[in-house]
């Protein structure tokens, strides 16, 4: 009988083992499940705030754990030693009771272990409920329907959009959005066919319309010309046959080829590629290139300084979120054949999860570029041709902000590049006019006529990047090469001059906020304290995209708001409350939080746990070309081995 009990005790522990070893633990950067969120919800509303009144959810998402824990979580994975437990936290804002809230919520205490009242400026992301309130209220307002009517339009047959309205000096501000409305009646490109000459604000705490102004009535575009469709066109052929493809997806961990990295999705950024390694087949082990990298902030300032336009100053990441404008991602579309999808929950205005569908999506892309070639003909006898064809793995994620629709990529390359890309589509934001040919045009329109009677606005497109490198490890410093031009001294050859490559390592913040002009320069990430076989300094070079800078005046009150978009690149050491270049709460924020505010302590970033910003930018002067759909306008900037490795690591697989 004894035997027999033991011999069960034994099995029952090698079965326990064996779980350990084999059980999938949940990654501490995964996103909060449908069931988290329920739980969050339950532990708010049965906690004290259940009293406050018109309680609504801003933003919830996981509360970050520490990154030595995450890294040191990875490490007991990687060795088949059991990790760590971590407690599920969730941050999370909330307003009731005209309070803004931040709150820490303990998943496994099941209690709120912060309540925190914000009382500085700016307020949390605007709620999808609140936004079609405003919409549908303002459309039952009086005044309103009298304007409609003075202009002969059917109420049935107009949209309204309400549109973050910026700050320009108040000293007392409320929770409001100015509306701007369509006239569809015989389009579904509402854009094309703007109601100008109206003003509204409407005040979301108070739900009501509380200022009004009709100005004019300038002539209401035409319909047509402004409806865009897709061509019939028949399926290309089809992808390689992928079924040896070398992607594999575990819950949100993404391994191909030698990469190997997280992705997740958050309501506000959208996207995120967290713990991105690369196996080195020379050293046999993953090594550290990005921690954590997404889109931080966005600036989509209008050029237009009219009453109906002067607001349009908009930072879409901070006040809408890219995450809570994603859409669902459609096949053979936005993406190809082979992708994989991955669904994303969004967390409504009053706390449910709601499931997106294929708000992400991975492929692997054949572009039919040339990874590597060469052909030789020096050995006697023989040519020898060789190379291999371009695959890379893609992860993109499409955000619709109003009239834009942003495409958002990731693209990991075998040669350890990754490379950022952001497509700009959609329709154009447009004011109707009475002119119908620019001859006609005496005065400043602020744009380009694109269509008769319909004027489309200059503007520029901001993306600031929060890129967390880890370069072989947390001790990174910055450096700035420079190719200077030299002359030749006391040679027997008749050259005269030549270039050469001086290198700094910037000390400090200050020396790190860069604007990039058209002197030769190369902006790296390097491990000062881990050299390659013949002695470089490891890293990974910023390889950037076209260079574009805000050009509104220092004192202008959007620029005062984003005064970072004046220069491209910044450097700051790492702070797990620093991701938000804007600040956190962006809508209507004065500029006294995000990435400007916190360099003025100008603090060290050499051998350091440092993050790098990058903002790509685009000045879109519009052209009748982008009328009525635009074609995608593309830009990206390179994440690149430099000295990384001992050679180029595609010609030393095993």
């Amino acid at each position: 009988m004894l035997s027999m009990n033991f011999s069960i005790i034994l099995v029952l522990f090698f079965v326990a083992i064996n779980f350990l070893n084999t059980q999938s633990f949940q990654h501490p950067l995964d996103p909060l499940s449908p069931k988290e969120i329920n739980e969050i919800r339950a532990i708010i509303e049965n906690s004290h705030l259940k009293t406050l009144t018109n309680l609504t959810y801003h933003f919830v998402d996981v509360d970050e754990p520490e990154k030595d824990d995450v890294l040191h979580w990875l490490s007991s994975t990687k060795s088949n030693r059991q990790p760590k437990s971590f407690p599920r936290r969730a941050k999370v804002v909330v307003i009731g009771g005209k309070q803004t809230r931040e709150l820490i919520v303990d998943l496994s205490k099941r209690s709120i272990v912060l309540d925190h009242v914000y009382k500085g400026h700016g307020y949390p992301p605007l709620t999808f409920e609140e936004l079609l309130q405003a919409s549908l209220l303002t459309q039952k307002d009086p005044r309103f329907l009298t304007s409609l009517s003075k202009r002969n339009l059917k109420s049935s047959q107009v949209s309204c959009l309400p549109l973050t309205k910026g700050w320009f000096g108040e000293h007392v501000s409320k929770r409001a959005v100015k509306i701007t409305c369509f006239y569809r009646n015989g389009t579904t490109n509402i854009y094309g066919r703007p109601i100008n000459g109206i003003t509204i604000i409407f005040d979301l705490e108070l739900l009501k319309v509380t200022t009004y102004m009709d100005r004019y009535r300038a002539p209401l575009p035409k319909a047509e010309g402004t409806e865009f469709h897709s061509r019939p066109l028949k399926p290309g052929p089809s992808f390689p046959n992928t079924t040896n493809s070398k992607l594999s997806i575990q819950g949100n961990v993404v391994t191909w080829g030698d990469w190997k990295f997280h992705v997740a999705f958050n309501s506000r950024a959208g996207v995120i590629i967290s713990t991105a390694s690369i196996f080195d087949s020379k050293e046999n082990k993953y090594r550290r290139v990005l921690y954590r990298g997404h889109v931080s902030e966005t600036f989509v300032p209008y050029m237009d300084p009219t009453e109906d336009w002067y607001y349009r100053t908009f930072m879409d990441v901070g006040e809408f979120g890219f995450g809570k404008a994603a859409d669902s991602l459609q096949p053979l579309v936005d993406c190809p054949g082979n992708a994989r999808f991955m669904d994303g929950y969004l967390i409504d205005g009053f706390g449910m999860p709601n499931l997106l569908p294929r708000a992400i999506c991975i492929f692997e892309k054949y572009s039919g570029d040339v990874a590597w070639r060469h052909t030789e003909i020096g050995v006697p006898g023989r040519v020898i041709r060789d190379g291999e064809p371009e695959v890379t793995l893609v992860v993109r994620m499409i955000a619709t902000v109003g009239n834009y629709d942003y495409i958002l990529d990731w693209e990991f390359r075998q040669t350890g590049s990754i490379t950022v890309g952001v497509g700009l589509t959609g329709v154009l934001e447009m004011k109707a006019t009475s002119y119908t040919s620019t001859d006609q045009i005496k005065e400043e329109v602020y744009g380009t006529m694109v269509a008769p009677n319909l004027i489309a606005i200059n503007h520029d497109h901001f993306l600031t990047y929060y890129l967390d490198l880890d370069i072989d490890g947390d001790n990174n410093s910055f450096m700035k090469s420079s190719l200077q031009s030299k002359r030749v001294k006391r040679m027997t050859t008749p050259r005269k001059s030549y270039w050469r490559v001086k290198n700094k390592i910037l000390k400090r913040e200050a020396e790190a906020r860069i604007r990039l002009d058209s002197k030769p320069t190369q902006l790296l990430v390097v491990n000062s304290n881990k050299k390659t076989n013949v002695g470089n300094l490891i890293g990974y070079q910023l390889v950037t995209g076209q260079s574009a800078y805000s050009l509104l005046a220092n004192d202008d009150y959007p620029q005062i708001r984003t005064a970072y978009t004046k220069y491209q690149v910044w450097v700051t050491p790492y702070d797990k409350s620093e991701r938000w270049a804007g600040g956190f709460y962006a809508d209507q924020s004065h500029g006294d939080d995000g990435l400007t505010v916190w360099t003025r302590r100008n603090r060290k970033i050499e051998n350091k746990d440092i993050v790098l910003w990058y903002t790509m930018g685009f000045h879109h002067v519009p052209s009748q070309e982008d009328f009525p759909i635009m074609a995608t306008l593309r830009s990206s900037f390179e994440l690149k081995p430099t000295n990384f490795f001992d050679q180029n690591p595609i010609t030393y697989k095993s």
